[in-house]
């Protein structure tokens, strides 16, 4: 007999107890092969004034299991809670988010009965770094971070699960038609590793057009691989309009661990009531067999949940009279899966995990960096400027420059205002002041120049509030114009 495999169970908040307790059941009716170690994590362990919502022990049982079946949690509000979905991503390199988004015509009310769409989102960066300030009484930031090992990691990812499930297409969703640098290298990794698989057909859609498409006509698309912030809005979007965002669960994929949940939040309102689907928690479990070695105990238990679906035995939130025949509650839906283990749907497709791939999809070659030659030319320093005008800005900012640079323009939330500004531009507190050698002189400054200008700038009586660097590589510049400029 196989042997147990460990995972880690939280029951969360909310809902959450509920509707684990109904996916352990049917995990246990299918004969899963589990060892359980349960933590306690969200609202209790934040209030208890742990601003991670986690505490050191739990974190040591999900480095001893490396699989996490998780329930959704509240995290309350105010200052100071950061998201514990966020935080376990990054700690453990969960970079890969998989939720699965398919229609269950005519069961469940849906727009688009032949959708079958698996949105393969980046987890560790982009704005969900969380790394925001506010500089200034008017400006506050968010930074968008995108690497090109992290862009690597999750296109790599949708390219195999797509071979591995024999899915035939991949398409990339980015902006970056505005955002050329950040959103620009994830396409371009897109492409370049596109390359390696001439079996899948690629695509790339500038995200806003891609969306609409997606939401209108669902069934040209198979996987879509997208960075963090798009993945996130655009999954739960997937989800509800192939039947709701209850059903949908979600896998986190690291090289090293995991992490299995609903996409849905804990609905404190419809705590401790017996209402509560768990369909999603459940699909995520789903997803957790696979991953584990347990195709065998997915395949039986995905076709159980899909012969309730098909039976008519629904929750109150997919119920529809004239459709569904029964109308039950979170364990009461639950036992009826597990009663029908061991059939299979007859409208619905049936699942077959039989070819699951047995290998790590995180497998990949090792990651290059790449070496180009790297120049120090300027920066873009960012001053605190609540009155006066542009004109009044640079005529105190032209004299400092020195070590080759020059006051090459001003910028207020990007766009540029001076040389040539227009009096229309709305302008706010900070703005950005380029200092730059110039384009057709090839070289470097050194930091400590940069340093001396800092201090010119405060003595001259400006404030700076944010410096970036500007380099060159290989001669080409790692950095945008203003806009307008």
């Amino acid at each position: 007999m196989s042997k147990n495999t460990p995972i880690t169970v939280a029951r969360g908040d909310g809902i959450g107890p509920e509707i684990m307790e109904a996916t352990l059941a049917i995990l246990k009716g299918g004969g899963a092969r589990l060892d359980i170690e349960e933590i306690e994590i969200g609202e209790k362990v934040y209030l208890r004034g742990n601003p991670a919502g986690i505490e050191p022990s739990a974190w040591e049982s999900l480095r001893r299991t490396k699989v996490f079946l998780k329930a959704p949690i509240t995290t309350p509000q105010g200052g100071g809670f950061k998201s514990l979905n966020v935080t376990t991503r990054k700690a453990f390199g969960l970079y890969a988010n998989i939720r699965p988004c398919l229609s269950y015509d005519p069961f469940i009310r849906t727009k688009h009965p032949k959708m079958d769409v698996v949105i393969v989102r980046e987890n560790e960066e982009d704005t969900y770094s969380g790394i925001e300030h506010r500089r200034t009484y008017d400006v506050v930031q968010c930074l968008k971070l995108i690497s090109r090992p992290g862009s690597e990691k999750i296109v790599r990812y949708a390219f195999e699960y797509a071979r591995a499930y024999g899915r035939k297409k991949v398409t990339c969703f980015t902006k970056d038609n505005i955002m050329k640098m950040t959103d620009g290298l994830f396409h371009k990794v897109f492409d370049e590793i596109g390359a390696e698989y001439p079996d899948i057909e690629k695509e790339h859609w500038i995200v806003d057009i891609g969306a609409a498409k997606l939401a209108d006509t669902p069934e040209v698309f198979d996987v879509i691989v997208m960075p963090n912030l798009y993945g996130d809005i655009l999954s739960d979007v997937a989800a509800q309009i192939a039947g709701s965002v209850g059903l949908a669960g979600s896998a986190n994929i690291g090289d090293g661990c995991a992490m299995f949940e609903a996409i849905h939040g804990s609905a404190p309102r419809r705590a401790g009531q017996n209402l509560a689907n768990p369909s999603g928690l459940f699909l995520g479990a789903v997803q957790m067999l696979v991953h584990i070695g347990q195709a065998d105990v997915a395949e039986k238990v995905h076709n159980a949940w899909l012969k309730t679906i098909e039976d008519g035995v629904h929750t109150y939130d997919i119920f529809r009279e004239g459709v569904s025949k029964q109308k039950v509650g979170t364990k009461e839906f639950g036992q009826a899966v597990v009663a029908r283990i061991g059939q299979k749907p007859v409208k619905l497709k049936p699942v077959d995990y039989s070819k699951a791939p047995t290998r790590p999809l995180t497998s990949r070659p090792p990651y290059k960096r790449d070496t180009a030659k790297r120049e120090l030319v300027g920066a873009d320093i960012f001053v605190f400027w609540p009155t006066g005008t542009m004109d009044q800005l640079a005529a105190k900012l032209q004299p400092l420059a020195a070590d080759g640079m020059k006051l090459e323009m001003l910028s207020n939330r990007g766009m540029k205002v001076w040389p040539g500004g227009m009096a229309e531009t709305f302008t706010v507190d900070e703005t950005r002041c380029r200092f730059q050698l110039p384009e057709d002189k090839p070289g470097s400054i050194s930091h400590e120049a940069l340093e001396r200008l800092l201090n010119r700038i405060q003595k001259a009586g400006v404030e700076w509030v944010k410096v970036e660097n500007l380099y060159n590589f290989n001669g080409q510049p790692g950095f945008s114009r203003g806009q307008g400029q």
